[in-house]
């Protein structure tokens, strides 16, 4: 008897893979789980080049996985908290199912993406935390501008400043979309291109509607993959 899958069987189970550079269970580094214990899942691929990048080994590679059997994985971590980041998740159109189905699964689930994607898609139970490139990020002309109005209280926005032109360009694009109204602001220094203080001194000094925040992994574990 042959064990060959029918032609239809065959696609289904490839429909539900996605490509995964790696899995494993970390403390939340930023936004508003900061500290929690939590499970990265990372999708491999991203059609961005951020000056900044720490993750470009996520670019290429990586493991086709099977959705549930991803689900499985992060279940048995045993910890509430799950982020789907990249590279740029979104890259992979599956990613949307693998977000319903870790939802499904009564996790918190937040999504890392680059604002470079549409976000409409996203199932309403996810916190997606939306990167605006800036200018010194060298991407900023990849800002989806209409990813903006889909945001809620559930979301959060970061922009990762590079510099003090960033900076004002930043507060520039809080104020005029009113986005600290919408949701949760985040300014971050890139690491290792401005000084922490200097940002958190410009944002006493000019008060924008924003919370400071420092990358908790890079502070305890630089950018060595999987932690």
């Amino acid at each position: 008897m042959s064990t060959v899958a029918p032609p239809a069987a065959a696609a289904a189970g490839t429909a539900e893979r996605l490509r995964i550079t790696e899995i494993f269970l970390s403390l939340q580094g930023e936004a508003r789980a900061a500290g929690w214990p939590s499970v990265f899942v990372r999708l491999t691929g991203c059609p961005l080049r951020c000056t900044y990048c720490d993750t470009a080994y996520a670019f290429h590679g990586g493991e086709w996985r099977d959705i549930d059997g991803i689900v499985a994985e992060v279940l048995g971590h045993g910890v509430r908290h799950v982020c789907v980041t990249g590279g740029e998740p979104l890259a992979q159109k599956r990613c949307l199912l693998l977000l319903q189905r870790l939802c499904d699964a009564g996790l918190e689930v937040s999504l890392e993406t680059s604002g470079a994607m549409d976000i409409a898609a996203v199932d309403p139970r996810v916190s997606r935390v939306l990167d605006i490139k800036t200018p010194g990020s060298g991407e900023v002309a990849r800002n989806l501008w209409s990813n903006l109005p889909l945001l809620t209280a559930r979301d959060q926005v970061k922009f990762v400043i590079c510099n003090r032109a960033d900076f004002d360009w930043a507060v520039g694009v809080v104020a005029g979309h009113r986005l600290h109204e919408r949701c949760e602001v985040l300014f971050s220094p890139s690491f290792g291109e401005i000084a922490p203080r200097d940002l958190a001194d410009w944002i006493v000094a000019g008060k924008p509607p924003v919370r400071f925040q420092l990358q908790l992994h890079k502070l305890l574990w630089n950018d060595e993959p999987g932690r």
